[in-house]
């Protein structure tokens, strides 16, 4: 393909420690989804953007070229109330699906949901390996994923169905990540979601992301966005809320004067400890959220679950407060509203 500029010059740009603008971003990105360019010059440049640290301007450029470049579902009418809850994964926690097992929750409130992940690639189960063990199937037809919306008020959208110019890039990312080098498309998941969420609770990996990528989300034109990384107190951290430590939070759009630090007392929570969100395989799972639906879960996972679900719900418009989210989740926990409402969702995709 033709760009402007050689991708040499803008590769070594990089190298230099100089940020691409907006314009530059969107050719190398292009170039990047184009099968028929080199796999050493990509990998020159997505290790040396990397190694640079992707500016806002940059990681925005690549979500709007992605965003665009991805497929559409003809026909599916998204609300402005709909929300994504995800994280971008690669914190290397071997925690549960906690945003996945969230969104179900959040889904048997009335309140539509419009996720977008993939199977695993940092852990043993990604949000479509788990889904697809609830009953939740993860390759549909698109006339199945609208009625989907409009009947259950949820909606997975299985990345590697909407995103076929991956395929120009994922040798490159594979060779990166055996040399231990992330690259921007570990940001990008959560926010190329193919039908442009107007709200978000996203997670990130690092704190470093928390403030850059609400940034980006604002860019986008979210209407309202939460951006979270909790901080584990033994070091490290996971990419969602948390009862085990300090979360970090930034706003977006209506919820932009919220930044700061959250701790599960806040909240009316208890701090726990990290041993309790541990998971497993996709099976294993499946188990824990049938335990979890049941009232069976620790509870550490079970506050951690209710508290992005609360969250959610907040950033939705559903509840005035993320404390009257708590409630609400767990009235629906409680009363088994979510488990028949998880029930009714395996038998219409069943049907």
């Amino acid at each position: 393909m033709q760009i402007d500029i050689p991708w040499e010059n803008l590769t070594a740009k990089v190298e230099s420690g100089v940020s691409l603008d907006e314009v530059e971003a969107t050719q190398m990105a292009l170039w990047l989804a184009d099968a028929n360019e080199n796999f050493e010059g990509k990998k020159r440049f997505l290790r040396s953007l990397n190694i640079k640290g992707e500016s806002v301007e940059e990681v925005y450029a690549f979500t709007k070229t992605f965003r665009d470049l991805a497929r559409r579902v003809e026909g599916l009418k998204v609300r402005s109330v709909a929300i994504d809850i995800v994280g971008t994964g690669g914190d290397k926690s071997g925690t549960f699906n906690i945003s996945s097992a969230a969104s179900l929750v959040v889904g048997s409130a009335g309140v539509d949901v419009v996720k977008h992940g993939n199977r695993s690639i940092t852990s043993e189960s990604g949000s479509a390996d788990f889904l697809a063990g609830v009953g939740v199937p993860i390759e549909v037809p698109d006339a199945k994923l609208v009625a989907s919306l409009e009947t259950m008020h949820y909606c997975f959208f299985y990345a590697p169905a909407f995103h076929p110019t991956y395929k120009a890039f994922m040798s490159v990312r594979k060779a990166l990540a055996s040399e231990g080098h992330k690259t921007v498309f570990n940001l990008l998941g959560p926010l190329i979601n193919p039908v442009w969420p107007p709200m978000y609770l996203l997670g990130v990996f690092s704190a470093h992301w928390v403030d850059l990528l609400a940034a980006v989300l604002a860019r986008l034109g979210v209407r309202r966005g939460l951006v979270c990384h909790c901080a584990l107190r033994e070091g490290g951290g996971l990419d969602e809320l948390a009862t085990v430590g300090v979360n970090f939070v930034s706003g977006v759009g209506e919820l932009a004067h919220v930044r700061g630090e959250w701790l599960p007392e806040d909240f009316g929570l208890e701090t726990r400890r990290r041993e309790e969100l541990l998971g497993g395989s996709p099976e294993e799972n499946r188990e824990m959220f049938e335990r979890f639906l049941n009232g069976g879960a620790s509870r550490g996972l079970r506050d951690t679950i209710v508290f992005n679900a609360a969250a959610s719900l907040w950033v939705a418009g559903r509840v005035p407060s993320v404390r009257d989210g708590i409630a609400l989740a767990y009235g629906l926990l409680e009363d088994g509203t979510t488990r028949r409402y998880v029930e009714r969702l395996r038998e219409f995709y069943r049907e």
